[in-house]
C-alpha cells in the first residue's frame, strides 16, 4: 500500500457535528514583547496555517478547541508565554473557537 493511503484526512474522522474536537496546534508565533503593554504578533501565518482544519470541523458543526503552547517556561507559569495575543488573533480569524494552553 503507498504510504499516502495510509495516513489519516478529515474525511476519515467521520460526522463531527455535535461533537466537541481538540486540535493541536503550532501556534508558537513570533511576538514582540512591550514593556509597557501585551506582546503583538509579528506574524500569524502558523495561525492561518491552521483555519482550513478549523473550518472544515466547524463547517459541519464541530466545536472546536485547539491547544497550543509558546516557549519552554519551564515548568513555571510566565507572562512572556502568555497566548492572550494568539487567543485574540484566532477569535477575529476564526470566532468561537476555543484556544486552551
Amino acid at each position: 500500500m503507498p504510504a499516502s493511503e495510509s495516513i489519516p484526512t478529515l474525511e476519515d474522522i467521520g460526522d463531527v457535528a455535535g461533537k466537541r474536537v481538540l486540535v493541536r496546534t503550532d501556534f508558537n508565533v513570533p511576538l514582540e514583547q512591550h514593556d509597557d503593554g501585551p506582546a503583538t504578533i509579528v506574524d500569524d501565518f502558523r495561525i492561518r496555517a491552521a483555519l482550513p482544519t478549523i473550518e472544515w470541523l466547524t463547517s459541519r458543526g464541530a466545536d472546536v478547541l485547539c491547544a497550543s503552547h509558546l516557549g519552554r517556561p519551564m515548568g513555571e507559569p510566565n507572562p512572556k508565554y502568555s497566548m492572550d495575543a494568539v487567543r485574540a488573533r484566532l477569535a477575529e480569524l476564526a470566532p468561537g473557537v476555543e484556544l486552551r494552553e
